[in-house]
């Protein structure tokens, strides 16, 4: 069979050879029903799609989740929108920012901006990922791993372990864990790294240590009502691991307001170590993520793609020992 071509495509569905061309390179400008009609065609027809013509990237969009662009996750997420948009300076690159959710006409908020290649932070929805993939542009993950796409992650099980792991080494032994959804796959790994360090230390894992916060309502009052649970247990915590400093700086906020002594009576430790950790009232001991290298990290794997594709890049955290934890 001869190998398909624009005017083949075009001829066979009655539309324009400039048409074709702008649906195949996903342009803006027309409606979906065309978009699939070409695409179909150019399937059908056997059309070669290395065609295309890549050229190099001169524009990024950095796409995050609506529940992420908050005030509790933004001293997250804005040094690693930070990072990104250094990397593309210095590329000469133009970055633009998008705050998606699964309820949001995806497609067509991409296509506004046009990019050539796109960072995704955080978590988002299959649903999301997939139609990400329809754009067919490049993608990367940014603290989060999915299969089939190279992503770049902080060392979150490496991290968890080692929170836990100076908490039971201060003495502790009644370690809870302040988790929100394990749909997200960074607080997954936190989780699994703190129930190998109780493991290894041969210490029971409590299913009472162990809330969920996203189950017990949102923000401040959902901490509040998880530390009032692991508190008033017959045995009670007596160490917290919370999945985030935001969570960790409500936690510190109930402990100063309850009366509870930190870290005397209850020893909290977070993890990001955000600009208010080491501020806060007791210092917070936290695992420090570089989250400006993971958002240079995501353009630099756009720009310079692996060999072996898909890759997963993990980048190295540190535990960061202060007050709220019992200094050594």
């Amino acid at each position: 069979m001869s190998q398909a071509t624009l005017r083949g495509i075009a001829n066979a569905t009655g539309l324009s050879i400039g048409t074709v061309s702008r649906a195949l390179k996903n342009q803006v400008g027309m409606t979906e029903e065309t978009r699939a009609k070409v695409r179909d065609a150019a399937l059908r027809l056997g059309y070669d799609f290395s065609q295309l013509k890549k050229g190099r990237i001169r524009r990024i969009a950095f796409l995050l989740h609506s529940q992420h662009n908050t005030l509790s996750s933004s001293p997250f997420f804005s040094p690693v929108l930070q990072g990104a948009e250094e990397a593309c300076r210095h590329q000469g690159i133009a970055l633009s920012f998008i705050a998606v959710s699964a309820a949001d006409p995806v497609l067509a908020q991409i296509r506004l901006h046009q990019p050539d290649a796109i960072v995704c932070a955080g978590f988002v929805e299959p649903e999301v990922l997939a139609a990400l993939q329809q754009f067919g542009r490049p993608i990367v993950l940014v603290d989060m791993h999915q299969r089939g796409f190279t992503s770049v992650n902080p060392d979150n099980m490496r991290g968890g372990y080692l929170a836990t792991q100076h908490l039971l080494r201060s003495g502790r032994r009644r370690i809870a864990m302040l988790s929100g959804s394990l749909a997200h796959y960074s607080i997954q790994q936190r989780n699994r790294g703190f129930r190998q360090a109780l493991f290894d230390a041969k210490v029971y894992a409590d299913p009472d240590l162990e809330v969920c916060v996203s189950a017990m309502g949102e923000g401040d009052a959902g901490v509040a009502e998880a530390m009032r649970s692991l508190l008033s247990l017959p045995e009670p915590a007596d160490a917290v691991f919370c999945y985030n400093d935001s969570a960790a700086l409500a936690a510190l906020k109930y402990c100063r307001n309850a009366g509870v002594k930190v870290p005397q009576d209850l020893a909290v430790v977070g993890f990001d170590d955000i600009a208010a950790a080491a501020a806060a009232i007791p210092p917070l001991s936290t695992v420090r993520v570089g989250k400006e290298a993971l958002g240079r990290a995501g353009v630099e794997l756009l720009l310079n793609p692996p060999e072996e594709n898909p890759s997963h890049i993990t980048a190295p955290v540190e535990l960061i020992v202060r007050a709220s934890s019992g200094e050594h």
